[in-house]
C-alpha cells in the first residue's frame, strides 16, 4: 500500500518539513552530478559507517565520525530510495510538525534519525559499509503520527483481486502497525541472513526510528484544548 494522502489539514505552513524534503532532493541531484568514483568517496565521507561511529563513540575514532549520524539522513541510494521516503515524509510530516511546532519537529526528525542509525550500526558492528537515508529519522514521523492521529484517514494505492489497482481509504493506525510488523519481520530476517560487509535496507533503523518517535512524541508535542465538539477526537 502506497500513500497518497491524509485526512487531517495542517493548521500551520509545514515549511520545515518542505525545506527537508528539498535538501534531500537537492543533495540527490547533487549525487546524481557525480562521477562513480566521486559518489563512492562522498558516501563514505557522509555516510554512517557502522566501525567509525562506534570507534568514535569508544573513543577510539575521530569524533567526527559521529556527525555522519546526522548527515548521512539526507543521503540516498537511487531514485526509488528517495522518492518513497519523500512522499512518506510529505503525507505524514506536514501534521507532526503542526502538534510540535517547526524548531521542535526539526529536532525530534534529526534525533530520530540519530537513534535509528546507532541501532542499525549497532546491528552491523563492525561494518565497513555506509549507512545512508532518511527512513529511520521518517520511520520516527510515522511512529509520532500514530500517537497523534491514529483516527486518521489515509488514502492508498493498492492492488486488489489480481490484477486491479485502486485508491482506497484505510486508518492510519491499521497502514502505520501494519507497515512497523513488516519492517519487525524483516528485520529479524535479516538478522540470521544479511552479511555486514554487503549493503542492502536498514531494517533496523525502521524499527528504531519508528519506537523512538513513539516513545519520544509526547516530549515535543504541544498539547491542544479539545473543542466543544470532537472534530479533532483522535488526536490526544
Amino acid at each position: 500500500m502506497i500513500p497518497v494522502s491524509d485526512s487531517p489539514r495542517s493548521r500551520t505552513i509545514p515549511f520545515v518539513n518542505w525545506t527537508l524534503i528539498l535538501l534531500n532532493v537537492l543533495i540527490f541531484l547533487f549525487e546524481l552530478s557525480l562521477s562513480s568514483r566521486a559518489l563512492d568517496r562522498f558516501l563514505f565521507t557522509w555516510g554512517a559507517v557502522p566501525i567509525r561511529v562506534w570507534g568514535a563513540l569508544l573513543g577510539q575514532a575521530d569524533p567526527f565520525w559521529l556527525i555522519t549520524l546526522i548527515t548521512s539522513q539526507f543521503l540516498h541510494g537511487g531514485w526509488a530510495h528517495i522518492l518513497g521516503n519523500m512522499l512518506y515524509l510529505w503525507v505524514f510530516g506536514d501534521n507532526v510538525e503542526d502538534r510540535m511546532g517547526h524548531l521542535r519537529y526539526l529536532v525530534f526528525y534529526l534525533l530520530c534519525g540519530v537513534l535509528a542509525g546507532l541501532i542499525q550500526t549497532l546491528v552491523l558492528f563492525g561494518s565497513r559499509v555506509p549507512l545512508i537515508g532518511a527512513s529511520g529519522a521518517i520511520a520516527g514521523v510515522l511512529g509520532a503520527y500514530l500517537v497523534l492521529f491514529p483516527g486518521a484517514r489515509v488514502t492508498v494505492l493498492s492492488p486488489y483481486f489480481l490484477f486491479g489497482l485502486g485508491f482506497f481509504e484505510v486508518p492510519a493506525a491499521l497502514l502505520l502497525v501494519m507497515w512497523f510488523l513488516l519492517q519487525f519481520i524483516n528485520g529479524m530476517a535479516a538478522i540470521t541472513t544479511a552479511s555486514p560487509s554487503v549493503g542492502g535496507i536498514g531494517w533496523w533503523a525502521h524499527i528504531g526510528g519508528f519506537v523512538a518517535g513513539w516513545l519520544l512524541v509526547r516530549l515535543f508535542a504541544r498539547r491542544r484544548p479539545r473543542p466543544a465538539w470532537p472534530l479533532d477526537w483522535y488526536e490526544w
